[in-house]
Order: structure tokens, then sequence, then C-alpha cells
């Protein structure tokens, strides 16, 4: 699975934005991201997204994105086994910038609803 937007606290549709990419990464559906050098990149494992992919790149080397913001709520899976965790945790994002680990040391992904803790389980996250 990948980020989805699921929820927002707000009525408001959220704009997409046309970013340039780092021209070595593909860009997938989905993907968390910051900016480096002024172009996206995946997001690391400890980082807060700060936009997530509503598409692949284009032929002039751009991303349609979206902005995250703290009343956006996105769906994705458990990468990792995560019988310890609960409602509340903050968890690490896993290295493809599509999933959550378990790992809740430097967390930056909170846990809203879980559908289950075992690997591709369904979660609910804010950042």
């Amino acid at each position: 699975m990948s980020f989805m937007l699921s929820r927002m606290d707000v009525g408001h549709t959220p704009p997409i934005k046309y970013l340039p990419v780092t021209a070595s990464e593909d860009i997938v559906l989905g993907e968390a991201l910051v900016l480096s050098a002024g172009k996206l990149t995946k997001c690391g494992a400890a980082a807060k997204p700060a936009f997530v992919a509503v598409g692949p790149k284009n032929a002039a080397g751009e991303a349609p994105v979206i902005a995250v913001q703290d009343y956006m709520t996105f769906e994705t899976t458990l990468q990792a086994v995560g019988t310890d965790l609960k409602i509340g945790s903050k968890v690490t994002l896993h290295t493809d910038g599509l999933q959550v680990t378990a790992t809740t040391a430097s967390g930056v992904a909170e846990i809203v609803r879980m559908d289950g803790t075992a690997v591709g389980s369904g979660v609910l996250v804010k950042f």
C-alpha cells in the first residue's frame, strides 16, 4: 500500500502542486516526500513528510503532490509485526516511503486506528 489521504478535519480539498523531482528518483502514488535542495525526494524514516505524491513523476520531471497538514489522516500498512503498538504510538516510516514500521524510537507517524498487528495490516496515521 501507500499513504492515501483518508480523512480531513476541515471541509477543504487539498490543492495539488507540481514540484520538481530529484533526477535519480521515481515517485509513486502515495509516497511520503520532503524537499531537498528544492526538489522532491523520499522521506527519511524519522522525518515528518512535507508532501505525499498523488501521482507519478511526469515527463517534465515534476510530481503532483499535496502538502501534509496536521488535520489530515492517512491510510497505509504496517511493514513489520506491530504486537506492541497501540493507538497513540508514534512509528517511523519504512525505507520505501509507502508504509510504517513498528519502530517507536524517533517515530513521526501517530497511529490513530489499527486493523491488526500483522505485516500488511491497515493503519490510519497522522503526522
